[in-house]
């Protein structure tokens, strides 16, 4: 594989996006990642953005991800969730996008 430079245009009125829950979606073409922010104290999110990507770029997304929080881990050291329950994939339902 050849390795090659992209230049990216940032557009000056680009916000960053904060989210700290995501939805995945997925159907034969395409995976879609609805970006939430749950709002503490309720039983509310906003969607704060939702991409959608080819499963070819989502397994590589995975792979990119992976790789990624690994290189932070040896940089900063393990991440923990202190006191937090683990997340187990029944315990949300999430009305308003499907």
């Amino acid at each position: 594989m050849t390795k090659r430079e992209i230049s990216v245009n940032l557009p000056q009125n680009l916000d960053p996006v904060y989210s700290n829950r995501i939805q995945v979606a997925y159907k034969d073409d395409e995976f879609s990642f609805i970006f939430l922010h749950e709002i503490a104290g309720t039983n509310q999110a906003r969607a704060k953005a939702i991409v959608s990507i080819s499963p070819k770029h989502a397994k590589n997304f995975a792979e990119v991800l992976m790789k990624t929080v690994k290189g932070y881990e040896e940089k900063f050291g393990p991440i923990t969730v202190a006191g937090a329950e683990p997340q187990e994939e029944s315990n949300v339902t999430i009305h308003g996008y499907s």
